[in-house]
């Protein structure tokens, strides 16, 4: 199985790899790019990127594969773009709004019609910013036209048929995200991409983090695959976010694991990244707080994953203090800052249909990333050879 494959089955001699060694413990590293490896010879990427850093920056990086299959292709590095589908949510839309609100231009308790008036007679006004950040609405993602897509999307959306009080049950749907980024052009008064750029990339000087990539940057763009034949390239993969012109808040941003990185030192600094501040450390404590559903078995932050059915990058050894998400096309971030660690992986993903496998291969990632890099592990890697198929 490559399940606990590559967690307790082992035995290897070396000592432990502290996250502050120089030298990288490369029988730990081998094993990682061994994975990522595999996952090409089994279809289930075409290539990879992973980053493992803390705070301070990174501890380890490596890439495996081409931007496309042509023998000529660049290699996949660092700094290669990638859709990023819904870490859009995460690093773009709900740092945005958590901006407005530290600037006191909103409150997480404001009623969607405060900035929706859509909504007024609906039955759906006791809907709060909250329940959009934390996917708790209990509004159904919709089908969204080429004209007049917002418009049409928010009525449908206001027209829906309660099932249940908002903040009592956990259900991931676009439409939460796609309302947010509205919500951030309502209240800013800026497009989410003009308002992420201004207010977030550039602070963090998140060169390669954008929503419709420049024509220049076209070359260094990993693709997306829709078909067996098929994919798009620096365009986003998502329907509904094409639809709505390529700047939506639930998916759209192109970004590197380069630029992601310093997302999740941010993160880890709880709010600022090399003398510079964000935001404060409160708005950042607020992100990542459990909110608790389904008794339990479902914890959000703001935006944030930290427990449920799409926490497959969170691995065996993060600990429950840890944070992240999936993005569909391939792409996952997982912060710790117990551990003070962090794993990013981007891929270009081929199978989307083995997603038990898919989130398998995320999960057996971040558990060897933090056996390999917190130092408070105390099980051991095992030869390549010995994991199982």
């Amino acid at each position: 199985m490559l399940r606990l494959l590559i967690l307790l089955s082992f035995c290897f001699s070396t000592s432990l790899l502290h996250a502050s060694d120089d030298k990288m413990n490369t029988e730990r590293t081998a094993t990682l790019d061994f994975l990522l490896e595999r996952a090409i010879s089994r279809n289930l990427i075409s290539g990879g990127v992973l980053v493992v850093g803390n705070h301070q920056g990174i501890l380890y990086t490596t890439a495996h594969g081409r931007i496309t299959s042509n023998p000529d292709a660049p290699d996949l590095n660092e700094h290669t773009l990638f859709d990023v589908a819904s870490l859009t949510k995460v690093i773009a839309t709900a740092p945005a709004v958590m901006k407005l609100l530290e600037n006191g231009q909103l409150s997480l308790m404001d009623s969607i019609t405060r900035w929706f008036p859509e909504f007024i007679g609906s039955g759906r006004e006791d809907i709060t910013i909250l329940n959009l950040l934390t996917h708790t609405t209990g509004l159904d993602d919709i089908y969204i036209p080429l004209e007049d897509p917002m418009k049409i999307a928010i009525q449908k959306t206001s027209l829906q048929e309660k099932w249940k009080e908002p903040g009592n049950k956990f259900k991931y749907a676009d439409i939460n995200f796609i309302l947010l980024g509205e919500l951030v052009r309502r209240v800013s008064g800026k497009t989410l991409d003009a308002f992420c750029t201004e207010q977030l990339f550039l602070p963090l000087a998140m060169r390669d983090t954008m929503f419709l990539p420049m024509h220049e940057r076209a070359g260094g763009i990993a693709p997306t695959s829709t078909g067996p034949n098929d994919y798009f390239r620096g365009v986003v993969q998502d329907g509904n976010a094409r639809k709505l012109g390529g700047v939506a808040g639930h998916a759209g941003i192109f970004s590197s694991a380069s630029d992601i990185s310093r997302f999740a030192r941010m993160m880890l600094g709880k709010g600022e990244l090399e003398g510079k501040r964000l935001f404060s450390e409160r708005v950042i404590t607020q992100m990542i707080a459990p909110y608790f559903y389904s008794t339990g078995n479902i914890v959000r932050g703001l935006g944030w994953d930290i427990e449920s059915p799409y926490s497959a990058p969170k691995g065996t050894f993060f600990s429950d203090m840890s944070f992240g998400h999936t993005g569909y096309s391939g792409s996952s971030i997982w912060i710790d800052p117990q551990r003070d660690l962090f794993v990013i992986l981007m891929t270009t993903r081929l199978d989307y249909r083995d997603i038990k496998q898919f989130n398998r291969f995320r999960s057996d990632i971040s558990t060897l990333a933090v056996a390999a890099f917190w130092s408070d592990v105390t099980v051991h890697i095992p030869n390549k050879t010995s994991i199982s198929p």
